[in-house]
C-alpha cells in the first residue's frame, strides 16, 4: 500500500509541474531565487543537496536554494525549468537529452554528445548544460557472479548464444524506446531474448539478486551493483550511448547571480562512476538521507576550495 501511495504522490507532483503551475508543500515556491529539480531516485537526490549545500556554503548563506524534488522523469525537469517552476536542474544526462528536449539520435561518443547538447540548450533553450560531474549513468547489462560462471559470460554479445533460456529483466520504459531501447538494440547486436518483463526499474535488481531472473538492464551508477556483487557486462558493440552527467541551469538566473557558474563549476569532474556508486550505496543500501551523503561528501573534500574547477 505504501508503494502505491508513493506512486501517486509522485505522479501528481509531475502533472503538477507539467502543468506549468508552482508545486506546493516543497518548502519554497516561484519567489525563491534557485529551485532545484531532481528525479526520483538517490543519485539525483544527492546531487540536488550537493549543489545546495555547495551554494550555501560559497555564498555564506546568502543564497538559499530550494529542491523541487521526487519528479518521475527527465522530461519532467525540462518541463519545469521550461514553464518557470524550477531553474536549475542537479542531474541532466547527455543521451537523454539527445534524445528527449532535442529529438535527435543518439550519440555514442561522449565528448561529441556534450558538445551538441550545450550547444543546443544554450541555443534553443537559454540554458547553460554545465560539464559533467565526472559520472556516466548509462545503462548497462548485469547477471550475478554465478551466472557469469555458469555461461561463461563477460560481454554483451556471449548472451546470444543463451537468448531462449535466460530471462532479461528491463525498466518498462526501455522496452518500447526509440534509439536506444529494445528494438535498436536488437537491430545493433542482431538478436532478441525470447523472454523479455519490463518492470520497475527499481525491482529488477532484487530480480536479479533472488533468481527471478537471469539478466537484468540496470545502471551504471547504482550502489546495488557493489551490494549484490553483480558482473556488468561490456557493451562490446557500443550500443548504449554516453549518458554523461550534469547540473543545468537558465540564463536567467545566471545573469542575476553570475557567482554560480564558478560555484556549480567546482563539481566538474569531481565524482567518477564507482564515487557515485558508493554515494548512491549508501543512500540505497544503507538507508541514509541523500542530504546527510551529499553533506559528507563536500566536508570530506573541503567543499572543492582547495581544487580547481571547470565550467
Amino acid at each position: 500500500m505504501k508503494y502505491f501511495k508513493r506512486i501517486f504522490i509522485v505522479a501528481l507532483m509531475s502533472l503538477t509541474v507539467l502543468s506549468g503551475c508552482s508545486l506546493p508543500g516543497l518548502g519554497g515556491g516561484a519567489n525563491d531565487p534557485v529551485r532545484i529539480t531532481a528525479l526520483n531516485t538517490s543519485e539525483s537526490q544527492i546531487m540536488a543537496h550537493m549543489l545546495r549545500l555547495l551554494i550555501e556554503h560559497d555564498t555564506d548563506g546568502e543564497i538559499k536554494p530550494t529542491i523541487i524534488n521526487n519528479l518521475g522523469a527527465s522530461t519532467v525537469q525540462h518541463n519545469a525549468i521550461v514553464n518557470g517552476d524550477a531553474n536549475m536542474s542537479s542531474t541532466r544526462y547527455s543521451g537523454t537529452e539527445l534524445t528527449g528536449p532535442l529529438g535527435q539520435d543518439p550519440i555514442a561518443n561522449s565528448e561529441e554528445a556534450m558538445q551538441v547538447v550545450q550547444e543546443e540548450f544554450q541555443e534553443q533553450f537559454d540554458q547553460k548544460y554545465f560539464n559533467s560531474y565526472g559520472f556516466d549513468n548509462s545503462y548497462a547489462f548485469m547477471v550475478t557472479k554465478e551466472t557469469a560462471e555458469e555461461y561463461d559470460l563477460e560481454t554483451v554479445s556471449d548472451l546470444e548464444e543463451h537468448k531462449d533460456e535466460l530471462e532479461l529483466g528491463v525498466d518498462s520504459s526501455w522496452l518500447n524506446r526509440e534509439g536506444d531501447g529494445y528494438p535498436g538494440f536488437v537491430d545493433h547486436y542482431g538478436f532478441s531474448f525470447d523472454t523479455v518483463r519490463p518492470m520497475q526499474i527499481g525491482l529488477v535488481y532484487d530480480a536479479l539478486d533472488n533468481g527471478s531472473l537471469d539478466v537484468s538492464l540496470g545502471y551504471t551508477t547504482d550502489g546495488r551493483i557493489a551490494s549484490y556483487d553483480l558482473v556488468v557486462l561490456e557493451d562490446d558493440k557500443e550500443f548504449f550511448p554516453a549518458y554523461d552527467t550534469s547540473a543545468l541551469a537558465t540564463d536567467e538566473l545566471l545573469e542575476e547571480y553570475p557567482e554560480l557558474v564558478d560555484i556549480v563549476g567546482k563539481l566538474t569532474g569531481k565524482i567518477s562512476t564507482e564515487q557515485m556508486q558508493q554515494l548512491n550505496y549508501k543512500a540505497d543500501g544503507e538507508g541514509r538521507e541523500p542530504a546527510l551523503v551529499a553533506e559528507e561528501y563536500l566536508e570530506e573534500h573541503n567543499y572543492f576550495e582547495d581544487e580547481e574547477g571547470g565550467r
